[in-house]
């Protein structure tokens, strides 16, 4: 502390140790261990902080704060878009809080305590689900197994331009944008938008046609989309991009797999998505994961940017090894010359996906997904029954509704402002970044929500667009 105390958190804060620190380092004081920063990007003002306070007195101001949120679990929410509600079963919240796990994620082999064979089980269980046998270790994202894949098509084709559907969640595609690149920079990626059908919601086949050409690596496309539609040209899109040489990537909803066809069988050659729908928590926002699959070939596994996990015998009959495998390629064992760099890892969200997986099972799977077709059906019809509301896209849908409010005279912000003085939070708003769809928001039906919660949806927004 500047003042010589010590932080009463902070043991080794007191001047005597920053001292000695300083010394063992060669450095004259605190200040020069930050002159690479600029002064254009330093505080110039202390933090407007209460004082230093006890831990009793922190814990009532944290308290107090914190209680100032509004959480889905004390209001009806519709939100999702990109992160969404799903019921957690208590076994998973109490597997992934085990020390052994805790101390583990991501320590030494010394201190694995069954790490390793649980990331086995979570790539196992992926490429189950995927019918696919290459599963890497989870990504930060969705959107960052998204760019990884695209990054990894484009080695593999040594093609440097991408088609991506644009009924694509817009953070994602940020994302994607940034995995792409600068056109300033040696390893551009140029992305070539596709639109949808304004009937269907699904891509415009004509406009993809025209946009394939021997300088793309791949088409990227999702299923279901962002706006919720299942897209049925799956094999043509494939089709398509295999004849003009590039690959086929598809971004999936682990959780609608139960119900919808896998990827692979309508010609995915690399599949992306999230894991956060696998028995992971909102978590304010932070709760994400994705995970990046492919076929067991070399021109596949020699590009992941991804550590693997792999299973051997050993001189003990019946009894098995797990270690780390292709880890010199990735940035854990080239550092910045890997192929790419995963940063972040999610890897306690595996321990949470694979508890929430083998609780599931197949039967598991097909139920929660055909509770969330037959929700998001019977939402779909019974707000288009509210005079001035309109379903965009119902014919093929999973989880996410486009509902249109054009025809009430309100906008979405205001529907939304009402619904959250019923204790709704109310869908996504499209009309900012997907202007072509007026005043519409996305809403999100998952098997958390029972027909009495759709019932009182619909009486809210009666009561917002009559005011």
């Amino acid at each position: 502390m500047r003042d010589g105390s010590a932080h009463p958190y902070m043991a080794n804060s007191v001047a005597d140790i920053q001292s000695e620190m300083l010394r063992a380092i060669g450095a004259d004081n605190i200040e020069s261990l930050f002159a690479q920063i600029p002064e254009n990007h330093r505080l110039k003002t202390p933090l407007n902080l209460p004082p230093r306070l006890s831990e009793m007195a922190l814990r009532r101001e944290l308290t107090r704060t914190l209680a100032k949120n509004e959480t889905v679990e004390r209001n009806l929410s519709f939100l999702g878009a990109g992160l969404w509600q799903h019921h957690v079963p208590a076994a998973v919240d109490e597997i992934v809080r085990r020390n052994e796990w805790l101390t583990s994620i991501f320590g030494e082999p010394s201190s694995d305590h069954g790490r390793n064979q649980a990331w086995f089980e979570f790539c196992s269980q992926i490429g189950e689900l995927l019918q696919m046998d290459l599963v890497g270790m989870p990504v930060r994202s969705w959107g960052t197994a998204a760019g990884h894949a695209i990054r990894m098509a484009a080695r593999i084709t040594s093609r440097n331009e991408v088609v991506v559907v644009r009924a694509i969640d817009p953070e994602r595609l940020s994302v994607i944008r940034n995995y792409c690149e600068p056109a300033e920079m040696e390893n551009h990626i140029a992305i070539r938008m596709v639109g949808y059908d304004s009937a269907t919601g699904m891509v415009d086949m004509d406009e993809l046609k025209a946009k394939i050409d021997e300088k793309v690596a791949a088409v990227y496309f999702e299923v279901p989309s962002y706006l919720g539609v299942i897209e049925s040209h799956g094999k043509e899109i494939a089709a398509i991009a295999r004849a003009a040489g590039a690959e086929t990537i598809v971004g999936v909803d682990p959780i609608s797999l139960g119900v919808l066809t896998a990827p692979v069988d309508y010609g995915a050659d690399i599949v992306v998505g999230t894991i956060q729908t696998l028995g992971v928590h909102l978590h304010a926002g932070g709760g994400t994961g994705g995970f990046i699959a492919s076929r067991d070939e070399d021109r596949y596994s020699s590009e992941y940017p991804t550590l693997f996990i792999s299973i051997s015998e050993t001189l003990q009959p019946g009894e098995y090894g797990f270690g780390l495998s292709l880890f010199h390629q990735s940035s854990y064992g080239m550092r910045e010359k890997g192929k790419d760099w995963t940063g972040h890892s999610v890897y306690m969200w595996a321990i949470a996906a694979t508890t929430y997986m083998a609780l599931m099972g197949p039967r598991g799977f097909e139920e929660v997904g055909s509770l969330i077709l037959q929700r998001a059906h019977h939402a779909a019809e019974m707000l288009s029954e509210i005079p001035g509301v309109d379903v965009r896209f119902r014919n093929g849908v999973f989880k996410e509704i486009v509902v249109n409010f054009d025809g009430t005279g309100s906008s979405v912000q205001a529907i939304n402002k009402a619904l959250r003085a019923e204790g709704i939070f109310g869908g996504k708003d499209l009309s900012v970044d997907f202007p072509e769809l007026g005043q519409s928001a996305l809403y999100s039906i998952t098997e958390i929500h029972r027909l009495d919660d759709i019932q009182r949806l619909a009486r809210a927004l009666k009561k917002a667009i009559a005011k």
